[in-house]
């Protein structure tokens, strides 16, 4: 899982027909920006957890995405242990 923030959206007019009703966000993480099918209706600004892989496609089974969206995250805690 990675954490990342949406940065905006993404519009395709056509679309493999399994991809319909999907929303499509454009998310910055600290290795690069991605898009990711959105599963929880997360917007712009919002700092978000993702999926990737098949662990992207457990909510939506025969839908061909590597990234999701699934979680809108309101508060992280970090700890190091030296």
């Amino acid at each position: 899982m990675k954490f990342g923030t949406v940065v905006g959206s993404v519009w395709a007019t056509r679309k493999s027909p399994s991809l319909s009703g999907h929303t499509f966000l454009v998310v910055k993480t600290d290795v690069g920006t991605f898009i990711a099918d959105d599963l929880v209706g997360a917007g712009t600004g919002d700092y978000v957890l993702l999926c990737s892989g098949s662990g992207a496609r457990l909510d939506t089974p025969n839908v061909p995405i590597d990234l999701a969206v699934i979680g809108i995250l309101d508060q992280t805690e970090e700890s190091y242990v030296d």
